[in-house]
């Protein structure tokens, strides 16, 4: 159980969950005179060593969350149209019911599970999720890895062994920092933990280095840069490909130190050859010599990085663009060396294999014929197997924390799928897009209490710490936790009984072991056995604990067969090889020529990460979160449209209506719309979140447009229509 602590008068201090950043809260409750609730303060813990006072305006939102009457407290079940609210016996006997029957008539894989984003936010939920999925035994599992983050994890396990080894950018050290398809300005980094980003890239010119910014839009990020390019959306993988032609057509190939520890060096210059950078340049809409010094700037600083993010994995080549990020800094001699691109070394280490593993294409997607990744199938094809009939269809859906229907491409198509299943689960605390078509919804504690402690954002951290946040409320009297509840699901669901230690393990106790085991650990080391790590240490340290800068960690780190990093990886290679024998000829001719239509981008609010964050006042009402279409101004006045009015996007597969924002930070023929919007559905009970409003981008996003080589869901470089909406 959660032992939660009170603070009445005295300051609380844990981590913000609300995003990667990680940023150390301080949190203050006084009693209020009239019964009410009591008024909860949260201002940045100036004494985290990690953040440092770094706080963002989502931080206030844990006070709104614990408060929010929206939100639901016991299960509910509907009946008709009608929401009953039931016990919590009554629950687990209706889910062990339906799912047993379903599996018993249709087998296990006919129960999909899906989960959301703030999964990975839960240290609850992180240990015991795939226990109540392998109880089930269904291979059809999907999550929003695959609308985000798949590309990064593709090209880490093929280059350093395992899925999770993602390098970060040491960017506290750095001075020169290539960003491409990222805004960490707005994020707060993003597979790049780090709190207050915008001072940390500011002391990057301040001490005499550069920030190059490479985007289709001039963003937060850019605007505070030393430099900034425009890029035609979609097209980066051909900007890689020519800076790395630089790099051996230059002789500037330097991998110092990491030469005796990669693989396939000499094979990558005929790969490259074809992308010079003149050859490029049209489909880019980068001039070759600004890409050639580009290139050259880069290898002649001796601490830089080069760091890619959520426009490239989100695109057709987004397995390949973050192999070619990772390739270029290993190339360059900015791989493994303080001030470029390296790997964290977290206090709970989640790499436990020494040796690599299968992890990709151990089963396929039923329709398409998608290939599996570490135990998941690309959410861009679940509509598909819910809908289409056959052996094996998709009958029952179990939601973790996720908006599916905002949240992944051609939500609409999801959207006809659920009612037709017979039966949906979501874990879930409100009423939403997704969960309104659920047959059971079952809440837990969220927030301010629960315990938390980021087991996957210290393993994406540009500098080691550790620190453990208690709970600071208790939930309402007999609510399980997330933990209890997907422990219970588990149990019931499983073929055969967990053995005791299974039915005794809690997230504390396998956080604390995670702890002592790991590299800081008491367990770790005979002379660390007084002092080493220990969640009862963490106990004791409030602020958290500072672990220092990160380290040299190659070729410890690497767990591929030859203990190499591989730079030539088959599935990787055979991929380019396509590209460049089908697809670069057509492009360098219709680059020639003028396209119609605009091309799609996406757009991260500092205000605004989910779709959930919209049922927070204070921050929906903020100006900086508004959902429109951004455009340039000469594309709009070509188009007769003014700023503010009425535009309808269209693509093959839906139709969106929302007003224009004119912006000279837009690329000409590029539309920017973010996601997370759309709550105009009816029977949701979000009423902040409804008044917010805005168009769903997802329901124009296209479910046939992903990367070949990941599965990942291609949203950025869509190729879409818009028109004035007439005034009726």
């Amino acid at each position: 159980m959660n032992e939660t602590i009170t603070t009445t008068g005295s300051p609380h201090y844990r981590v913000c969950n609300l995003c990667e950043a990680m940023c150390g809260i301080e949190v203050t409750v006084s009693p209020s005179d009239d019964g009410a609730d009591p008024e909860i303060k949260i201002r940045p813990d100036k004494d985290d060593p990690f953040s440092r006072g770094a706080m963002c305006p989502k931080a206030s939102a844990l006070a709104a969350l614990h408060t929010d009457p929206s939100r639901l407290r016991q299960p509910h079940k509907r009946v008709g149209d009608q929401w009953q609210a039931v016990s919590w016996d009554e629950a687990y006997a209706t889910v062990e019911t339906e799912l047993k029957r379903i599996r018993k008539q249709y087998g296990a894989n006919a129960i999909a599970g899906y989960l959301g984003n703030p999964t990975v936010h839960n240290l609850g939920m992180m240990v015991f999720v795939k226990a109540l999925f392998r109880a089930i035994g269904t291979r059809s599992v999907f999550s929003a890895t695959s609308v985000d983050q798949l590309p990064h994890h593709f090209a880490a396990l093929f280059m350093f062994g395992h899925e999770m080894r993602i390098p970060v950018p040491d960017i506290e050290r750095t001075d020169y920092m290539l960003i491409m398809g990222a805004n960490p300005v707005a994020s707060n980094g993003s597979l790049m933990s780090a709190a207050g980003t915008r001072e940390t890239l500011k002391a990057i010119d301040d001490r005499g280095g550069k920030v190059v910014v490479i985007d289709p839009r001039r963003t937060e990020t850019a605007k505070i840069a030393t430099e900034h390019h425009f890029i035609t959306p979609g097209s980066d993988v051909y900007f890689l490909l020519a800076m790395l032609h630089v790099v051996f057509r230059d002789n500037l190939v330097n991998p110092g130190v990491l030469a005796e520890h990669i693989r396939g060096l000499d094979a990558l210059q005929p790969l490259v050859e074809p992308f010079a950078p003149e050859t490029v340049a049209a489909i880019t809409a980068i001039d070759a010599e600004t890409i050639e010094g580009i290139t050259q700037a880069f290898c002649a600083e001796k601490r830089a990085v080069l760091y890619g993010r959520m426009g490239l994995s989100t695109q057709v080549h987004g397995g390949l663009c973050q192999w070619l990020i990772n390739t270029i800094n290993v190339v360059t001699g900015h791989f493994d060396t303080p001030g470029g691109m390296m790997f964290p070394t977290p206090a709970v280490e989640l790499v436990r294999h020494d040796q690599q593993r299968k992890a990709f294409g151990r089963w396929r997607s039923r329709v398409h014929g998608l290939k599996e990744f570490a135990g998941e199938l690309p959410v861009a094809t679940l509509a598909d197997e819910m809908l289409t009939d056959g052996e094996g269809q998709i009958k029952a859906l179990i939601t973790i924390c996720g908006n599916p229907v905002l949240s992944t491409p051609n939500g609409k198509r999801l959207e006809q799928a659920l009612p037709e299943a017979e039966f949906v689960l979501c874990v879930d605390n409100y009423i939403n897009e997704t969960t309104r078509h659920a047959n059971l919804i079952l809440p837990t504690p969220m927030g301010l209490e629960v315990d938390h402690y980021d087991l996957v954002f210290n393993v994406l951290a540009v500098r080691n710490n550790a620190k453990f946040s208690q709970a600071l409320f208790p939930p309402d009297k007999d609510r399980p936790y997330d933990w209890q509840v997907l422990k219970e699901l588990a149990s019931r669901m499983a073929k055969k009984k967990p053995g005791w230690m299974a039915r005794i393990r809690t997230p504390r106790r396998v956080l604390d072991w995670g702890l002592m085991l790991g590299p800081y650990g008491r367990l770790s080391h005979p002379k660390r056995w007084f002092s080493g790590l220990s969640l009862n240490k963490l106990l004791k340290s409030p602020h958290g604990i500072d672990l220092g800068p990160l380290q040299r960690q190659v070729p410890q780190c690497l767990i591929t067969p030859d203990r190499r990093i591989n730079l030539v990886a088959d599935e990787l290679v055979n991929r380019l090889r396509e590209i460049t024998e089908q697809e670069l000829p057509t492009l360098v001719e219709q680059a020639q020529q003028s396209s119609e239509g605009f091309l799609l981008i996406g757009r991260r609010m500092i205000g605004s990460n989910n779709s959930w964050m919209h049922q927070v006042p204070k921050l929906s009402r903020s100006k900086s979160v508004r959902c429109t279409a951004m455009i340039n101004p000469g594309d709009a006045e070509r188009l007769g449209i003014s700023d503010g009015e009425q535009v309808a996007v269209s693509s093959r597969v839906g139709q969106i209506s929302l007003p224009a924002e004119l912006s000279d930070t837009m690329m000409p023929g590029v539309l920017c719309i973010p996601h997370g919007f759309g709550h105009t559905r009816k029977g949701t009970r979000v009423p902040h979140a409804e008044a917010v409003g805005g168009a769903s981008v997802n329901d124009i996003t296209d479910h046939r447009a992903m990367d070949a080589l990941t599965g990942n869901a291609a949203f950025s470089g869509l190729r879409v229509d818009l028109h004035k909406v007439p005034v009726a």
